[in-house]
Protein backbone atom coordinates (compact mmCIF):
# COMPACT_ATOMS: atom_id res chain seq x y z
CA UNK A 1 0.00 0.00 0.00
CA UNK A 2 1.62 3.48 -0.71
CA UNK A 3 0.91 6.16 1.58
CA UNK A 4 -1.29 7.85 -0.83
CA UNK A 5 -3.84 4.84 -0.12
CA UNK A 6 -3.07 5.22 3.66
CA UNK A 7 -3.72 8.66 4.14
CA UNK A 8 -6.67 8.41 1.75
CA UNK A 9 -8.21 5.41 4.43
CA UNK A 10 -6.96 7.78 7.29
CA UNK A 11 -8.91 10.70 6.19
CA UNK A 12 -12.05 8.96 5.40
CA UNK A 13 -11.59 7.52 8.87
CA UNK A 14 -11.53 10.81 10.34
CA UNK A 15 -14.08 12.28 8.20
CA UNK A 16 -16.52 9.70 8.63
CA UNK A 17 -16.08 9.21 12.65
CA UNK A 18 -16.18 12.72 13.28
CA UNK A 19 -19.32 12.95 10.84
CA UNK A 20 -21.55 10.31 13.24
CA UNK A 21 -20.27 12.76 16.40
CA UNK A 22 -22.18 15.73 14.79
CA UNK A 23 -25.29 13.21 15.87
CA UNK A 24 -24.10 11.84 19.02
CA UNK A 25 -22.96 14.55 20.78
CA UNK A 26 -24.99 16.13 23.39
CA UNK A 27 -24.20 19.91 22.40
CA UNK A 28 -24.43 22.49 19.43
CA UNK A 29 -21.07 23.90 20.22
CA UNK A 30 -19.56 20.16 20.33
CA UNK A 31 -21.30 19.33 17.03
CA UNK A 32 -20.14 22.35 15.29
CA UNK A 33 -16.07 20.95 15.77
CA UNK A 34 -16.96 17.53 14.87
CA UNK A 35 -18.52 18.87 11.54
CA UNK A 36 -15.44 21.29 11.35
CA UNK A 37 -13.48 17.79 11.72
CA UNK A 38 -14.83 16.21 9.04
CA UNK A 39 -15.00 18.94 6.64
CA UNK A 40 -11.36 19.35 7.07
CA UNK A 41 -10.53 16.04 6.18
CA UNK A 42 -12.52 16.18 3.39
CA UNK A 43 -10.56 19.13 2.19
CA UNK A 44 -7.12 17.23 2.96
CA UNK A 45 -8.22 14.36 0.90
CA UNK A 46 -8.03 16.75 -2.41
CA UNK A 47 -4.33 17.36 -1.45
CA UNK A 48 -3.69 13.53 -2.95
CA UNK A 49 -4.87 14.69 -6.27
CA UNK A 50 -3.04 17.63 -6.27
CA UNK A 51 -5.65 19.68 -6.11
CA UNK A 52 -3.67 22.25 -3.83
CA UNK A 53 -5.58 25.70 -4.58
CA UNK A 54 -8.83 23.76 -4.13
CA UNK A 55 -7.77 22.32 -0.75
CA UNK A 56 -7.01 25.44 0.10
CA UNK A 57 -10.33 26.64 -0.67
CA UNK A 58 -12.24 23.87 1.24
CA UNK A 59 -10.29 24.19 4.50
CA UNK A 60 -10.60 28.05 4.60
CA UNK A 61 -14.35 28.44 3.38
CA UNK A 62 -14.93 25.36 5.94
CA UNK A 63 -13.26 26.43 9.14
CA UNK A 64 -14.80 30.23 8.19
CA UNK A 65 -18.04 28.97 8.05
CA UNK A 66 -17.82 26.74 11.22
CA UNK A 67 -16.52 29.90 12.53
CA UNK A 68 -19.65 31.81 11.96
CA UNK A 69 -21.54 29.28 13.10
CA UNK A 70 -20.11 29.25 16.68
CA UNK A 71 -20.45 33.40 16.46
CA UNK A 72 -23.94 33.01 15.77
CA UNK A 73 -24.60 30.36 18.67
CA UNK A 74 -23.34 32.40 20.94
CA UNK A 75 -25.61 34.79 20.19
CA UNK A 76 -28.79 33.43 20.07
CA UNK A 77 -28.70 29.87 21.47
CA UNK A 78 -30.65 30.40 24.70
CA UNK A 79 -27.73 27.85 26.90
CA UNK A 80 -24.47 29.67 26.90
CA UNK A 81 -22.65 28.53 23.48
CA UNK A 82 -24.57 25.41 23.10
CA UNK A 83 -22.93 23.81 25.77
CA UNK A 84 -26.02 22.35 27.17
CA UNK A 85 -26.71 18.78 26.86
CA UNK A 86 -29.41 18.66 23.98
CA UNK A 87 -30.32 15.96 20.82
CA UNK A 88 -29.15 16.38 17.76
CA UNK A 89 -32.04 14.60 15.72
CA UNK A 90 -35.91 15.34 16.19
CA UNK A 91 -38.01 12.53 14.48
CA UNK A 92 -35.24 9.86 14.96
CA UNK A 93 -37.53 6.80 12.82
CA UNK A 94 -37.86 9.48 10.48
CA UNK A 95 -34.50 10.70 9.73
CA UNK A 96 -32.91 6.74 10.13
CA UNK A 97 -35.22 6.10 7.60
CA UNK A 98 -35.00 8.43 4.91
CA UNK A 99 -31.18 8.71 5.18
CA UNK A 100 -30.65 4.90 4.90
CA UNK A 101 -33.56 5.41 1.59
CA UNK A 102 -31.46 8.55 0.01
CA UNK A 103 -28.08 6.56 0.95
CA UNK A 104 -29.62 3.06 -1.07
CA UNK A 105 -30.68 5.21 -3.91
CA UNK A 106 -27.61 7.04 -4.26
CA UNK A 107 -25.61 4.37 -4.08
CA UNK A 108 -27.68 2.25 -6.68
CA UNK A 109 -27.55 5.77 -8.83
CA UNK A 110 -23.76 5.11 -8.82
CA UNK A 111 -23.08 1.38 -9.32
CA UNK A 112 -25.76 1.56 -12.59
CA UNK A 113 -24.83 5.07 -13.87
CA UNK A 114 -23.01 4.20 -17.23
CA UNK A 115 -20.04 6.92 -16.45
CA UNK A 116 -18.44 8.15 -19.53
CA UNK A 117 -14.38 7.01 -20.58
CA UNK A 118 -11.99 10.36 -20.15
CA UNK A 119 -11.48 12.25 -23.09
CA UNK A 120 -8.13 14.73 -23.39
CA UNK A 121 -5.56 15.14 -21.03
CA UNK A 122 -5.52 17.26 -17.75
CA UNK A 123 -4.17 20.71 -17.92
CA UNK A 124 -0.57 20.82 -17.23
CA UNK A 125 -1.30 22.71 -14.03
CA UNK A 126 -4.66 21.79 -12.86
CA UNK A 127 -4.53 24.12 -9.60
CA UNK A 128 -3.89 27.14 -11.70
CA UNK A 129 -6.34 26.19 -14.49
CA UNK A 130 -9.51 25.33 -11.32
CA UNK A 131 -8.45 28.52 -9.54
CA UNK A 132 -9.32 30.40 -13.05
CA UNK A 133 -12.23 28.34 -13.39
CA UNK A 134 -13.78 29.24 -9.87
CA UNK A 135 -12.97 32.73 -9.18
CA UNK A 136 -11.84 34.23 -12.49
CA UNK A 137 -13.49 37.57 -13.29
CA UNK A 138 -15.58 37.27 -9.81
CA UNK A 139 -12.59 38.01 -7.67
CA UNK A 140 -13.69 41.18 -6.60
CA UNK A 141 -16.89 40.66 -5.91
CA UNK A 142 -15.33 37.63 -3.45
CA UNK A 143 -13.36 39.89 -1.56
CA UNK A 144 -16.03 42.68 -0.66
CA UNK A 145 -18.28 39.81 0.13
CA UNK A 146 -15.38 38.74 2.53
CA UNK A 147 -15.23 41.83 4.18
CA UNK A 148 -18.94 42.24 4.40
CA UNK A 149 -18.83 39.11 6.29
CA UNK A 150 -16.57 40.41 8.81
CA UNK A 151 -17.59 43.11 9.37
CA UNK A 152 -21.30 41.60 9.89
CA UNK A 153 -18.81 39.28 12.32
CA UNK A 154 -17.44 42.21 14.36
CA UNK A 155 -20.72 44.04 14.64
CA UNK A 156 -23.07 41.06 15.68
CA UNK A 157 -20.36 40.68 18.48
CA UNK A 158 -20.23 44.09 19.82
CA UNK A 159 -23.88 44.14 19.69
CA UNK A 160 -24.39 41.16 21.41
CA UNK A 161 -22.17 41.72 24.52
CA UNK A 162 -23.57 42.83 28.15
CA UNK A 163 -22.55 46.22 28.06
CA UNK A 164 -23.64 46.81 24.32
CA UNK A 165 -22.02 49.20 21.85
CA UNK A 166 -21.55 52.12 24.15
CA UNK A 167 -19.82 50.12 26.46
CA UNK A 168 -19.45 52.31 30.22
CA UNK A 169 -21.48 55.40 27.98
CA UNK A 170 -24.61 53.48 29.04
CA UNK A 171 -24.36 53.50 32.51
CA UNK A 172 -26.44 56.15 34.11
CA UNK A 173 -24.30 58.86 35.29
CA UNK A 174 -24.94 61.34 37.77
CA UNK A 175 -28.22 62.89 38.61
CA UNK A 176 -29.37 59.32 37.33
CA UNK A 177 -28.94 60.55 33.40
CA UNK A 178 -27.13 59.01 31.03
CA UNK A 179 -23.87 60.98 31.00
CA UNK A 180 -20.84 60.52 29.18
CA UNK A 181 -17.38 58.18 30.58
CA UNK A 182 -14.72 60.15 31.63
Amino acid sequence: MTAQVVAFWALAAVAVASGVAVFVTGSMARATFALLASLLAAGLTFLLIDLQYLSFLIIVMMVMEMLIMAVYMVMYMMNPAGLMPMTMVHNRRGAVLIASTVFVLLAVGVLLTPWPARRGAPPPDPTRQLGLSVMGPRMLVMIIIGVAILATMVAAIVLATERGRYDSAAQPGPGGGRGRAT
